[in-house]
């Protein structure tokens, strides 16, 4: 059964670089991990004029799918709201932990990267995500604040070790 954790925060907080540190030591620990990117306007992947454009544009094609020796890559058309459970349990259901970026106001557990000098409260303080704050696992941060989750901070020399271990014990199992 896959494990499911986001990274939420303010814009340029860190939340990619988070991302990255943390799939990396999850992989160093033996883990097969995937990662999901919340968007907030459609993607543009495609280059106008290429072959997999034509299918998948211009001919109107529901699914395009490019194969190559070492990549795939689905360009799909659907009506849901792409909610993270929902994409980890069609494309994802054979990871031992998904890593999804952004989804703040999705009902499953995060960490949010914040930090000082973005000039910006942390989420966790903000209304909007006020019934969230039990999703709360820590926050990681440049420095010290009151949240209501542990707190790591980047100077720790564990914090990345402390991160991956909170990320495992406390991602959602998402149900195939």
């Amino acid at each position: 059964m896959a494990r499911l954790i986001t990274v939420v925060g303010r814009k340029n907080a860190g939340k990619t670089t988070l991302v990255v540190a943390l799939v990396r030591e999850l992989q160093r620990q033996g883990r097969r991990v995937m990662t999901i990117k919340h968007g907030h306007h459609p993607a543009n992947v495609d280059q106008r004029g290429t072959d997999t454009w034509r299918h998948f544009n211009e001919a109107g094609a529901e699914r395009t799918l490019i194969a190559s020796p070492e990549m795939r890559v689905l360009f799909e058309r659907t009506p849901d709201d792409y909610n993270p459970v929902g994409l980890v349990q069609r494309y994802m259901a054979d990871a031992d932990i998904v890593v999804a970026e952004g989804f703040a106001k999705a009902p499953i557990p995060r960490i949010e990267v914040w930090r000082k000098a973005t000039g910006q409260r942390p989420l966790f303080e903000d209304s909007q995500f006020a019934t969230r704050d039990s999703r709360l696992v820590t926050l990681i941060s440049d420095t010290r604040i009151e949240a209501p989750a542990p707190v790591l901070l980047f100077s720790d020399t564990s914090w990345l070790n402390m991160l991956a271990a909170l990320a495992w014990e406390h991602a959602m199992e998402v149900p195939a």
